[in-house]
């Protein structure tokens, strides 16, 4: 690229082709997050065009800062990385040998957690939560073939996340509330809050007790139970 033409693209009299950006990008070194960034303003997707699946160093100091919280943290398609010790306390994510057994969305909608119950108000709002992550990395990531079939077959196995796909609700809040029903019989009622972690394109789920309660204590005894505090790389081989 010569210097006028560089200059016209910084002055917005050109448009740079979507080889002219990855160039543009390598030459300054750009993190993934830019680089996407750049790729949009331009109007073309990103040439890898893959759902990034790295547990980066961000992500990894929230699970060792909070290892008393059930935390975990997932990629842009709602797979779960990786999880801390005190989330494996609740002991609720049973498995199943699906392909998408480590999926949140799939979960949700196709394959429910015996041990997750929320009220229709608290489902309605992570329903939709659900529905707005997975458009948004569909649109990110328009060459992610394990992404596209697991939209795929959530449509076909689920006439509600259809609906939802085709129709969806505003996001009221990127929170809920759920009950988790340990093997023993009893349970504990904790909030999920959903935090973004950019540079990675991974978001993080923490769930806490209210301050004070009896949840907060019965939290606090599982988590005991559980033994020293440790971070968990889960997935799955298969698509999704």
């Amino acid at each position: 690229m010569s210097a006028d033409y560089v200059r016209r693209l910084e002055q917005g009299r050109s448009h740079p082709s979507a080889g002219v950006v990855d160039a543009i990008a390598k030459a300054l070194h750009v993190g993934r997050s830019d680089y996407e960034r750049l790729c949009a303003l331009a109007g073309y997707a990103a040439l890898e065009g893959q759902v990034p699946k790295e547990l980066g160093p961000g992500a990894v100091r929230l699970l060792e800062r909070f290892s008393d919280t059930p935390m975990f943290v997932s990629d842009a398609a709602m797979n779960l990385i990786a999880v801390n010790s005190a989330f494996m306390a609740l002991r609720h994510w049973d498995l199943t040998g699906d392909p998408w057994d480590w999926n949140v969305a799939w979960r949700s909608f196709c394959d429910p957690l015996i041990g997750f119950k929320q009220s229709a108000a608290d489902a309605t709002d992570h329903e939709a939560v659900l529905v707005a992550q997975l458009r948004s990395a569909v649109l990110r990531y328009p060459a992610d073939s394990d992404l596209t079939a697991l939209i795929d077959e959530m449509r076909t196995r689920s006439r509600m996340f259809d609906d939802l796909w085709r129709n969806p609700r505003p996001v009221a809040a990127y929170e809920s509330s759920a009950a988790f029903v340990h093997p023993d019989g009893g349970s504990v009622t904790l909030m999920g809050s959903l935090i973004a972690i950019p540079g990675d394109d991974l978001a993080a789920l923490m769930l806490t007790p209210a301050p004070g309660s009896a949840d907060a204590s019965r939290l606090a005894e599982l988590v005991a139970e559980e033994g020293d505090p440790a971070i968990i790389r889960v997935g799955q081989s298969g698509p999704g």
